[in-house]
């Protein structure tokens, strides 16, 4: 009983994060952007594919990956030798971005690297940087500093890369933090952050992904400069046209068995990993493995359901409406329909609602899920809205992620410490595979349509998306900060007798 109230929870939580965008898509192709019947079937029953699979693999995700993570994340952190969690994390972070759907979407997407040599280049970077964060939290370094010096470096590397190369390495920095990454790295901070009692302990539970989404891109910046790009001539992908109910149908029990295939491949060595991490240290009961094992089970098919909706549905539909507003004599709507889509399509990634319950628990509820998927919804929204006016300009990305890197990094000096933490997260997790599979497509479809360069033009949009809640979350950071100083500030001028009746109260 317990698990079908958790699951209608879930589903009902899906489907108010879906809801929106299908409204959008459907008003969309009433008016600006004609859809065929048979493609809007097709993006109809991948609406319900994604808020099935989302509800499902969230539920699957607490049951296990956060469990299972916050016990090896514990577990490290009590190690006598320091080599012993760095080669943990290096490993780990290794096995998860390779298990990363967005990855897999991004790699073939990307035309002048072979999949496979980019693949392990981001996941070597997601391994190494995993390390390198937990060596920053046994040394108590703080996060801003970190962060300043490891994207100066990302910035003198683009400087000496190929121009066509910038974008989709900027990109691979929001795509490896998705629905499989996140919940496991996230749990992991948490259990390392659990077993220390100093001060800086509740905000290191955030900065793991941080982290871990610099490490792709200067791995993907190393490639560009040494690797021989083998070509960047890119094909779109090829849209196919459903003339009945019954055939687009057939289209998802189609791709069906390749997610199926993919997700096994995926999930398998984790599963592994569990599995040797209970035979080594026996943390968990006989009544949490079962559970951890039904979570498992759920997050698999939740997946499977997830990405082939995606895939299927949503990716043809993004392209096709973005090649008709592109074409059309109201091109520069493109700016503000991408802009209500972002704000309200990162409340459908599964990733998000991993972070946010996360947020709301370590900090007690003092700060809420609603504040900071409103600050996300804001900072998507500003992202999608300048990527798509970068299109329609031809300016390069970097005229962007510069000025709102420096900004986001220089305010991590003036918010609290935690907010850092969950903004950095928070850009990573933001740009998941709805940003990739509907997004990235959306933008891909406009740029051909205004004759622009897909690989400079379009890719970066992901790279966007993921920079700008840095600013928008650690702006909530800074309100928070002054609200908590004025009322301190009208607390000391009230008469002594008046501030101990408040005080007693307030206790």
């Amino acid at each position: 009983m317990a698990h079908n109230q958790l699951l209608r929870q879930k589903v009902f939580e899906s489907v108010a994060a879906v809801l929106p965008i299908t409204a959008i898509v459907l008003v969309i192709s009433i008016t600006v952007a004609p859809l065929s019947a048979g493609t809007l079937v097709l993006f109809l029953f991948g609406a319900v594919m994604v808020i099935f699979g989302m509800g499902v693999f969230t539920m699957g995700a607490e049951m296990a990956m956060m469990p299972m993570g916050e016990g090896i994340g514990v577990q490290m952190n009590r190690a006598r030798r320091i080599a012993v969690p760095l080669i943990a994390c290096l490993v780990l972070g290794v096995l998860i971005t390779l298990a990363e759907p967005d990855l897999t979407v991004l790699a073939g997407q990307m035309p002048a690297v072979p999949d496979r040599v980019l693949m392990f280049t981001v996941a070597a970077g997601v391994g190494l940087f995993l390390a390198l964060a937990e060596l920053r939290m046994l040394l108590r370094v703080p996060l801003s500093w970190a962060l300043v010096v490891f994207y100066a470096l990302a910035f003198l590397l683009a400087a000496l890369g190929p121009t066509d190369f910038i974008p989709a390495a900027f990109d691979a920095g929001g795509v490896t933090t998705g629905p499989i990454t996140v919940p496991f790295i996230m749990a992991m901070g948490v259990g390392m952050a659990s077993v220390r009692s100093d001060r800086n302990s509740s905000s290191d539970n955030f900065g793991l992904v941080a982290m871990c989404s610099v490490g792709p891109i200067l791995a993907m910046l190393l490639l560009g400069i040494f690797y021989p790009a083998s070509g960047t001539a890119y094909s779109p992908a090829v849209l196919r046209e459903a003339a009945t109910t019954q055939q687009a149908a057939l289209f998802f029990m189609a791709a069906l068995p390749e997610y199926l295939r993919e997700v096994s491949v995926a999930l398998l060595p984790i599963v592994a990993l569990c599995a040797l991490f209970q035979l080594i240290c026996r943390r968990f009961t006989r009544h949490q493995l079962l559970r951890m094992a039904a979570g498992f089970v759920y997050a698999f098919f939740g997946l499977v359901l997830f990405l082939t909706g995606v895939n299927v549905g949503f990716m043809p539909v993004g392209q096709l409406l973005g090649a008709a507003m592109g074409q059309g004599a109201h091109v520069w709507l493109l700016v503000p329909v991408g802009m209500v889509m972002g704000y309200f399509i990162v409340r459908a990634e599964p990733a998000v609602a991993v972070l946010t319950r996360q947020v709301e628990e370590i900090t007690s509820g003092s700060i809420t899920r609603r504040a900071i998927r409103n600050s996300l919804s804001l900072g998507i929204a500003l992202g999608v809205g300048l990527s798509m006016a970068r299109i329609l300009t031809g300016i390069s990305v970097l005229w962007i992620l510069i000025p709102g890197y420096a900004l986001s990094l220089v305010m991590t000096f003036f918010v609290p410490q935690i907010f850092t933490g969950i903004a950095f997260d928070s850009g990573g997790v933001a740009s998941g595979p709805m940003t990739t599979t509907f997004l990235l497509p959306l933008a891909m479809g406009a740029c051909q349509a205004v004759g622009g360069n897909v690989l400079r033009d379009a890719f970066g949009m992901v790279a966007v998306v993921a920079m700008m809640p840095l600013v928008t979350i650690q702006g909530l950071g800074l309100v928070n900060g002054l609200r908590r100083y004025l009322d301190k500030k009208r607390l000391d001028q009230l008469p002594s007798e008046l501030e101990d009746t408040i005080v007693y109260f307030e206790v």
